[in-house]
């Protein structure tokens, strides 16, 4: 297995260019200006993984390592326009540096051009595979930003409604990053499903760790100023889980007729600090990475393999950006 940085080695250039066409520059430019912008690259790195760990050459995925790098990347582009983003990882968001239509149709081209990377390099027998995990996926995707939207209206969200809007939203592209690679990889079904479980878990945990983050993370380390969930009741876990138990009605004010900015962030992280939230959150991620490690126990791996992405599963619990 190679280490994460190899990974990253192999995929940063392609991602850097991608081959796409240098005209009409008013489609393409703003593309290449959002794929520049950095992020964790975990989704390219998992597919490149799981492919070297059922075949020994993470190559025969790469196509598949880009495609999903690249939807990942115009979901972005069109949330950022759904939510009116200013900023997306430090930088203007596209449609501020461009406008909303130039952010929609270059959006667009990228989940096509996804598309298109998705086929290439495949066989007869492994696209229908992969165009069917890519497509349900990306259905799940849509179907989780929606339940979000229809959360901002509500204020009798569950818990677990919310772990699954967050399963569709977020977590299933991991799942579905592993078993790309998988497939590729010409993993059995079972070894498929397993890496695909994996994933799945893995974004759980790595999504509940952001909402934590964003509470509580130290803003130089995280890398944007923290308290954005609260100023804008977003319904994560620690926000639902304390309106369920804060008998006070403190939030329930906060939200209704909020305080200044920074007061409002300070007396919400009050109350969830008194309800012991930060600690309680921290034993659920722990809970969904033991269970993604546990996982791997049914993908038919190499020792080396396990280790590889036990240790990214481990490194989620404790994670500051």
């Amino acid at each position: 297995m190679h280490t994460t940085k190899e990974y990253l080695d192999i995929i940063e250039p392609r991602i850097s260019d991608p081959g796409l066409p240098a005209s009409p520059a008013g489609l393409y430019q703003p593309i290449i200006y959002a794929l520049s912008c950095g992020g964790k690259r975990l989704r390219p790195v998992l597919t490149l993984a799981s492919a070297e760990a059922f075949c020994g050459d993470p190559m025969r995925a790469i196509n598949q390592a880009l495609a999903v790098e690249m939807f990942h990347n115009f979901t972005l582009l069109h949330d950022d326009v759904m939510d009116n983003a200013d900023m997306r990882r430090g930088k203007p968001t596209v449609h501020r540096r461009w406008n909303e239509r130039t952010a929609i149709l270059s959006g667009d081209a990228m989940l096509t051009y996804s598309n298109i990377l998705l086929c290439r390099g495949t066989t007869a027998d492994t696209l229908p595979k992969l165009l069917e995990m890519m497509n349900k996926t990306a259905m799940e995707v849509y179907e989780g930003q929606q339940l979000d939207m229809d959360f901002e209206q509500r204020t009798d969200v569950t818990t677990s409604e919310y772990m699954e809007m967050i399963r569709l939203k977020t977590s299933v592209l991991l799942g579905c990053a592993c078993a790309l690679g998988a497939i590729a990889g010409g993993a059995s079904e079972d070894a498929l499903r397993a890496m695909y479980g994996y994933g799945e878990k893995l974004g759980l945990a790595f999504q509940l760790q952001d909402d934590y983050l964003d509470t509580f993370g130290d803003p130089l380390v995280f890398g944007k100023e923290i308290g954005g969930d609260i100023l804008n009741d977003k319904k994560t876990w620690l926000l639902i889980t304390a309106l369920a138990e804060d008998k006070d009605g403190i939030l329930r004010h906060e939200i209704e007729s909020p305080s200044a900015p920074a007061e409002k962030i300070e007396r919400v992280r009050k109350v969830y600090t008194a309800l012991d939230l930060p600690a309680r959150c921290h034993e659920l991620i722990d809970t969904y990475v033991d269970e993604a490690i546990a996982s791997l126990d049914h993908a038919g791996l190499t020792p080396a393999a396990r280790d590889f992405f036990a240790a990214i599963a481990d490194k989620s619990r404790t994670r500051t950006h």
